[in-house]
């Protein structure tokens, strides 16, 4: 993933606009995307700030987060339930849908492991 651009040139380009140059303008002379000058300049307007925002981490694990009591309840209900299983609970119990990867992923977050029973491993 790209870097932001510095703050230093955020600041260039929102003055150049604000002393009277056009977006596209100011892109052109300081080289960067017009797009990149209209999200400045807005960013700028709306909140005052010229920082870049973060870049990348966890944007949606909120969401499953929101139904972890009744992912673990159900789990120490039948410690044997697939990924799919649990998806499916959550979705006639909650009403949300979840890919069995994100509830994996959840599991995981959470230290929630299924370690298999050795005297079952074992051809008859």
């Amino acid at each position: 993933m790209a870097k932001p651009l510095s703050e230093d040139l955020r600041i260039r380009v929102i003055r150049a606009v604000e002393g009277g140059m056009s977006r596209h303008a100011a892109a052109e002379r300081f080289g960067i995307s017009v797009a990149s000058a209209v999200r400045f300049v807005k960013e700028w307007r709306e909140s005052g700030a010229t920082r870049a925002k973060r870049v990348g981490g966890d944007q949606r694990s909120r969401r499953i987060e929101e139904h972890h009591e009744a992912i673990m309840n159900a789990i120490e209900a039948r410690p044997d339930m697939t990924l799919v299983e649990i998806a499916e609970m959550l979705a006639s119990e909650q009403g949300a849908s979840f890919a069995p990867s994100s509830i994996w992923r959840f599991l995981d977050r959470h230290g929630v492991t299924f370690k298999k029973k050795r005297a079952r491993s074992r051809a008859g």
